[in-house]
């Protein structure tokens, strides 16, 4: 299987490591509200500013911790008397991989099952939409508690918005012989995937109790987050808990985070577990938490992969959408004008033609000829554009392009695709740089300027959250192309249409057609007939999906 998904480890590894910020939740507007959900009453608060009510921490599964640890999340028990819900809960354990990731968690612990509520609802609301929003970070980092995935101005356009933690890295998608032995479904990993399945689930039993309507709820996510939409939009165990999806750049098909065999996934877990000097579970479980993480970090893994367990996910995800099995909802999908800077893919060489050629003969062999005629390189701008498009289409451009094809091609669906192409305003202290994750480090290297929308800048955008992430200097333009995004989300997680509120006409895309409707987002968006078709079904052809 080819894959280019190692050199951007290996990007991400060598320039983006830092520490992140770690805050509680506080709320200096609100009072102390009150509601009851299926295992209990939690009390959360009412923003009197906002008119939002928040609940921050509610745990939706037992604690995956002692012989819970590396199982499938487990049905929570009834509590007693009222259960505080004002701060976020821990995130899940991970290493500082991302350094521009900004948390507002309660540190970090395996004990990090917890999903967070906004809520517009008065005393008489009833059926409102819902959005379920997972983060990304790889499946290695990330948390529900980031200021960019920040419900409130979401939930003041008349939506319940849920963010949630799911386990990560060797915690979340760990699989060994012995754990498949034992689990009744006789497979193993996944369990961040199955976390975010029993947040629907509990989402489906809970969320009315917030005004929300369990036939009415979305799910999105950005990047590892979308790639986790389109695996719970293919998974038998969660299609019935949706209604719609948003995928904001990643879907989980090759060469971008797809799913392994089985067995390859328990041959690499018993090989990690023999390096480390355990060859049982057992061993493994009465490890405390930091000697599993050292080992972990020790190994210089960029995490586990998706399994195809025969459980959560039976097939892949080309095999499920052919064979319409995945879930029949609308789907708006899209992904960013410059995920990944060229020199990803030109490996330190100069934005120069006969540098492109060179690398690109080394990297497609017997397939150049035809990559040199899609790619223009006549000088350094072509050779640069060329680059930054190759580099995003074997890092995560690609896989998007094919999960958008598969399910217009599909179902009868509507399907909204975009590209996202606003960029960002200078940073407010030079010496900040901007991290792959959306975020700033301090002191990191210097990357060139981008030359469209980088990896991860759209997300304070959709979300309305420019006011919480303060590194930039928001201009008029910024606000407003933060309004027209924010709205076709809006109105997407509504109706399951975007179109709406005097924005421009976003048409569906047609499967069989090579110039498909794109909506390109920017300070001007417009509707255009894209002209990328013949890229995507080169590597179409290339990672073998077609």
């Amino acid at each position: 299987m080819k894959s280019a998904f190692k050199f951007f480890q290996i990007f991400v590894l060598a320039l983006f490591i830092g520490l992140p910020t770690y805050l509680k939740a506080q709320n200096p507007n609100g009072f102390a509200v009150q509601t009851k959900i299926k295992n209990g009453i939690i009390e959360g608060s009412f923003d009197t500013k906002s008119g939002i009510q928040k609940f921050f921490g509610i745990p939706f599964a037992k604690p995956p911790v002692g012989e819970l640890r590396w199982k499938a999340p487990q049905a929570l028990e009834n509590w007693s008397g009222v259960k505080k819900t004002m701060n976020f809960g821990p995130r899940a354990i991970q290493a500082p991989v991302f350094g521009d990731m900004d948390f507002k968690s309660d540190g970090l612990s395996e004990d990090c099952l917890y999903l967070n509520v906004w809520t517009p609802a008065d005393r008489n609301t009833k059926n409102l939409p819902v959005l379920v929003y997972f983060y990304g970070g790889g499946f290695v980092a990330g948390d529900g508690s980031e200021p960019r995935y920040n419900g409130e101005a979401m939930a003041q356009k008349g939506i319940v918005v849920v963010t949630v933690n799911y386990r990560l890295n060797i915690f979340g998608f760990f699989a060994h012989p012995g754990l498949s032995t034992e689990a009744p479904y006789q497979a193993s990993g996944n369990y961040g995937l199955l976390d975010q399945m029993a947040s629907l689930k509990w989402v489906n039993e809970n969320i009315e109790a917030f005004g929300g309507d369990p036939s009415k709820v979305t799910i999105a996510g950005e990047s590892a987050g979308s790639i986790s939409v389109s695996y719970q939009m293919a998974s038998p165990l969660s299609k019935g808990y949706l209604a719609g999806a948003i995928g904001e750049s990643g879907a989980g098909i090759n060469p971008t985070l797809a799913p392994v065999s089985l067995q390859e996934a328990e041959k690499t877990g018993e090989d990690f577990a023999k390096t480390a000097g355990f060859s049982s579970i057992e061993d493994l479980r009465k490890l405390s938490t930091k000697e599993i993480y050292e080992i972990y970090t020790e190994s210089k893994r960029f995490g586990f992969p998706v399994v195809l367990d025969g459980y959560f996910l039976p097939k892949t995800l080309p095999e499920i959408f052919e064979e319409k099995e995945q879930a029949m909802i609308p789907l708006l999908a899209g992904w960013n004008s410059a995920e990944i800077p060229g020199m990803a893919f030109m490996q330190g060489k100069p934005y120069t033609p006969e540098a492109f050629i060179e690398v690109v003969k080394n990297t497609y062999s017997e397939e150049f000829e035809e990559v040199l005629n899609l790619h223009p390189h006549a000088n350094a701008e072509e050779v640069e554009w060329s680059a930054t498009h190759l580099a995003a289409d074997r890092f995560i451009a690609y896989s998007t392009w094919k999960w958008i094809d598969l399910h217009a091609k599909n179902s009868s669906q509507p399907v909204y695709r975009y590209l996202y192409s606003k960029l960002r305003p200078p940073l407010k202290d030079a010496n900040l740089s901007p991290g792959l994750a959306g975020g700033t480090i301090e002191g990191g290297p210097k990357m060139p300027e981008p030359i469209g929308a980088p990896h991860a800048c759209e997300i304070e955008y959709a979300m309305g959250n420019l006011p919480l992430v303060n590194a930039y200097s928001w201009t008029a333009e910024d606000y407003q192309v933060s309004k027209t995004f924010m709205n076709y989300f809006a109105n997407f997680i509504k109706t399951g249409n975007p179109n709406g509120n005097d924005l421009p006409t976003w048409e569906v895309v047609n499967g069989s057609d090579e110039t498909p409707a794109t909506m390109v987002i920017d300070v001007q968006s417009k509707l255009i007939q894209a002209d990328d078709q013949s890229r995507y079904q080169f590597h179409d052809k290339y990672y073998g999906n077609k």
